[in-house]
C-alpha cells in the first residue's frame, strides 16, 4: 500500500546554499544539510514519495518575474542548479527509485505552474512535509499552496532555512499559527 506522506525538499542547489551560489543563504542553508538527508532517509526507507521541486530559470527570461527582483539562478543546465553537497550523490543513487522523484518549477510554490496536486491526488497523499530553502520565499509559498488545497503540513524546522533570519522566524510562526502546520525539529 502506497504511503499518504510526501516530503518536498525545495530548491536546495548550489545557487541557494553554496557559499559562492549566486543566491545564497549560506550558512544556515548548509547546516541543515544533514538533517535534510537523514529525513529523506527516513522517509525513503518508509516507503514515503520524496520530491524534489527545484527552481528552474533559463538565461534572459525578460518576462519571469523574478528577474527584476533578484540576480540570475538556478540557470538551467548550470553548476547553480545542482543538488547541493551530500543531497546530489544521495538522490543519484536513489533516482531510479519509484517514489523518488526531481522535478521542475519556475515560480516559488511547488505546486505553481506543475501537475504537483495532481500527482498527489492520484497517490492519495493527504500530508506533506516540507524542507529546503528559502524558509521564507519558496516553502513557505508552498505550504500557503498546501494549505488551499487541504494537504496536512509538517514543517521540520531543522531541515530549513534562509538568508533572512527575521523572515525565516516569521514564516516558522506563520505556518503553526496560521497554516496549522505541524512543527517538527
Amino acid at each position: 500500500m502506497a504511503s499518504h506522506e510526501a516530503l518536498l525538499i525545495v530548491d536546495y542547489t548550489n545557487d541557494f546554499v553554496a557559499d559562492n551560489g549566486a543566491l545564497t543563504c549560506g550558512k544556515p542553508g548548509q547546516l541543515i544539510e544533514p538533517n535534510i538527508i537523514k529525513v529523506a532517509e527516513e522517509m525513503r526507507k518508509n516507503g514515503d514519495w520524496v520530491w524534489l521541486p527545484t527552481d528552474l530559470h533559463v538565461p534572459f527570461d525578460h518576462y519571469h518575474p523574478e528577474t527584476k527582483l533578484f540576480p540570475a539562478h538556478n540557470v538551467q543546465d548550470t553548476w547553480g542548479r545542482e543538488l547541493y553537497g551530500e543531497l546530489k550523490p544521495w538522490y543519484e543513487k536513489h533516482a531510479d527509485e519509484e517514489n523518488l522523484k526531481f522535478f521542475d518549477k519556475t515560480r516559488y510554490s511547488a505546486f505553481a505552474g506543475t501537475d504537483l496536486d495532481m500527482r498527489f491526488r492520484e497517490r492519495d497523499v493527504d500530508t506533506i512535509h516540507l524542507a529546503g530553502v528559502c524558509t521564507d520565499i519558496c516553502v513557505l509559498h508552498t505550504a500557503i499552496d498546501a494549505y488551499n488545497l487541504n494537504y496536512n503540513i509538517v514543517i521540520h524546522s531543522s531541515c530549513v532555512a534562509s538568508f533572512n533570519q527575521l523572515g525565516h522566524d516569521w514564516a516558522l510562526e506563520h505556518f503553526e499559527k496560521v497554516l496549522g502546520a505541524k512543527i517538527v525539529k
